[in-house]
């Protein structure tokens, strides 16, 4: 049954002697964010829309790695930054990419990023509780790196009987995953620990057709461990921790003809620590304090091996200090609930490129809430204060409205602001990547690192108007986001939500050409960019006509701009004034605003639809999946700075995933198998899309009966 806040409903209950355990009960709210008892701050309580992702529709899908849960939910697309000594999974979400999106582990936030993104496949979903996704700005919750929004990781937590599980999955690219899970309470369920260990390993695969040999995503091996602990020191006083290490080694050669074989390999370590203390005061008020360290480091080289030579290599390490004390209170007599917070942190990096720049101090400072208004009105909102060392301070705040029409028709809306720094990398980090043969030069050190290449004779031209424009003069980008949508709940068997989102980017960082080299082709460094736009609608709808059959739809249409280039073609400005060149018919034409197509890597249309069917007699799920990503701009292929209809294009693909799980055994034993990519899509523009994966494995859980 269904239990709506406001409304109360009379269950009778009948027990009747039988055989059948009781193995696993889950409460779950429909598609809110739960509590995290380690954690005050609630993403339901945010402005922005919020999704949640189950422990069970994880299982369901088959799926292994963080980026493969991700990849099917509406709005959210997977993108690839795969080459020469820089790899990752990251993800893009309502057009922002992954540079912008907080990826956190119960309210923690992750660290160590390759060129921008958060390597997803470093997270296994074998210990996820559920994912909380906010789609909108979430610098008002977590800060700077939530720009345009946060995927929330809650691990599993709250042991009532002792349990463990042990399960083994293998398949295509010889994937091996393996995974040991334990908890249990302790001294009379006053505490709880959880203990989670993962071994995962592939072999690669290459997406690219000209390569002689080797492959495009890396082979890898991958080993993981976190464990969670809470224990109740009297009535009032609760303390817990949390450890979770990671360790990935892969290696990935390519061959590609004329004796030009390169290896290039990577070894990275992730070390997250966290230790909590919560109270509760005799007025009801509730007091966490969080401390929290994160030490990420990573060895990236790239070898040619005819030569036995390094052409490139990054060694990189970050530490993060974290310290929180958050305060809730409620007071229902006014409706009214209260999260308010303050602390800082101090992060330190040791690349060997940074120059003599290695930290950073952040102090910050918000307050949230949520007030019932009436019984149709309520306001969500809050304000968040992040003074940075380099940048000064920023006040970011968000406010929502949720208005109940009648019990079928529920309205939505909320604004909020975001911001972003510029991070070490952009503002001091000299790359070279060459694999591809470009350099990228942090924002700081552009005047110096080019006047010393062109004093060693490596320069070939420099853009002095552009250099002259960006040295040392690097903005924090900022970001309002409004949204607004309906829900629709005509019956408990059928959801109807659509809205739309409209998010405005000042001061975006951008890479840009500021020379050419005599030996590397391309030197970028960043700059801003004066305004860009990613606006768009989002429609999902969920039925359930029988009591274990779910069917499921999304779509999002997208457009994501940079409005200066619009203004530049519209005032004709270079080198946004060139003809554009028809290749099919010869003809040349002048370009107009309707010409620009939009920022790379953007998809506008994005569709995903899914059926979950259970046979309760004989213990069978099934469901298959479908996702398309409609065709979006990879690069600018004519040469006129803009992307128009004749540059280089992904075209529009569709995956098809299945699942399958019978439990036996009194439940005990679930034997699953996958396959994903069952229509074989595969494109040398897409390096991170293997062709078909089957996969087959089960998990065998083991439990006390008659615990206490």
């Amino acid at each position: 049954m269904t239990i709506e806040a406001g409304q109360v409903q009379q269950l009778n209950i009948t027990l009747h002697p039988g055989s059948s355990a009781l193995d696993e009960v889950s409460v779950v709210g429909e598609k809110t964010a739960g509590e995290n008892p380690d954690n005050f701050l609630r993403l339901d309580r945010s402005a922005m829309p919020v999704q949640v992702i189950t422990r069970r529709t994880i299982e369901l899908m088959g799926s292994r790695r963080l980026d493969e849960v991700l990849k099917e939910q509406t709005g959210m697309a997977i993108v690839n930054n795969i080459s020469g000594g820089a790899r990752s999974v990251g993800v893009q979400m309502q057009g922002f990419s992954s540079d912008y999106v907080m990826v956190l582990i119960d309210g923690q936030p992750m660290v160590g990023r390759n060129s921008g993104n958060f390597d997803l496949s470093r997270i296994s979903v074998s210990n996820i509780e559920r994912i909380e996704i906010v789609k909108g700005t979430s610098s008002c919750l977590f800060g700077s790196e939530a720009m345009s929004g946060a995927i929330n990781i809650i691990t599993r937590y709250g042991a009532i009987t002792p349990q463990a599980s042990a399960s083994l999955s293998y398949g295509s690219l010889n994937i091996v995953d393996a995974t040991l899970e334990g908890e249990t309470p302790f001294r009379n369920q006053r505490g709880s620990v959880t203990v989670s260990g993962n071994y995962y390993r592939t072999d690669g695969f290459n997406t690219n057709p000209y390569l002689m040999s080797g492959t495009t995503a890396p082979p890898y091996d991958n080993y993981s461990i976190q464990g969670r602990a809470r224990y109740r020191l009297s009535k009032n006083s609760t303390v817990g921790g949390s450890v979770r290490y990671g360790l990935r080694r892969s290696y990935m050669p390519k061959d590609w003809g004329d004796g030009l074989v390169s290896g290039d390999s990577q070894d990275e370590n992730d070390l997250n620590l966290a230790a909590t203390f919560d109270h509760t005061f005799r007025s009801g008020m509730r007091s966490m304090s969080r401390y929290y360290f994160t030490r990420y480091t990573s060895d990236m080289s790239v070898l040619w091996q005819a030569q036995q030579s390094v052409a490139g290599q990054e060694v990189f390490g970050q530490d993060l200090h974290r310290f929180e004390q958050q305060f809730a209170l409620g007071l229902p007599a006014a409706g009214l609930n209260l999260t308010a917070g303050a602390g800082g942190s101090l992060e330190k990096m040791d690349d060997q490129a940074l120059s003599d720049v290695h930290s950073l101090t952040t102090a910050f400072a918000y307050i949230q809430g949520d007030w019932r208004i009436s019984k149709k009105l309520s306001a969500l909102g809050g304000m968040r204060y992040d003074h940075t060392r380099s940048y000064g301070g920023k006040a970011n705040p968000n406010l929502g409205l949720q208005y109940q029409l009648s019990p079928q028709w529920l309205f939505r809306a909320g604004v909020g602001m975001g911001f972003k720094a510029p991070d070490f990398r952009m503002r001091y980090l000299v790359f070279y990547n060459p694999a591809a043969n470009y350099m990228v030069i942090g924002n700081d050190l552009l005047n110096q690192t080019l006047s010393q290449m062109q004093a060693e004779g490596q320069i070939s031209e420099i853009r002095r108007y552009v250099v002259g424009q960006l040295d040392k003069n690097l903005r924090a980008e900022r970001n309002t986001s409004w949204n607004a949508g309906i829900t629709w709940k005509p019956s408990q068997q059928a959801t109807l939500e659509a809205g739309g989102f409209y998010h405005r980017i000042r001061d975006q960082i951008n890479p840009v050409l500021v020379a050419t080299g005599t030996g590397i082709s391309q030197i970028y460094s960043y700059q801003n960019l004066p305004e860009a736009v990613n606006k768009g609608v989002e429609a999902s709808l969920t039925l359930n006509p029988l009591p274990d059959l779910e069917l499921s739809m999304g779509y999002q249409y997208l457009i994501s701009k940079d409005l200066s280039v619009e203004d530049s073609i519209r005032a004709g400005h270079c080198p946004y004034n060139q003809n554009i060149h028809d290749p099919a018919t010869g003809d040349s034409f002048a370009p107009r605003p309707s010409d620009y197509w939009g920022i790379e890597n953007r998809s506008r249309h994005m569709l995903n639809a899914r059926v979950f069917y259970t046979y309760r007699p004989w213990d069978l799920s099934a469901n298959i999946r479908v996702n398309y990503r409609g065709k979006y701009p990879f690069s600018d292929y004519n040469g006129n700075q803009f992307i128009d209809r004749y540059d280089t294009f992904v075209p529009g693909y569709t995956l098809l995933n299945a699942a399958l799980e019978k439990k036996l055994m009194d439940q005990h034993l679930s034997l699953r198998f996958s396959a994903d990519n069952l229509l074989g899509f595969q494109n040398m523009l897409v390096p991170g899309q293997p062709v078909r994966v089957f996969m087959a494995g089960f998990t065998y859980r083991f439990f006390l009966k008659n615990f206490s």
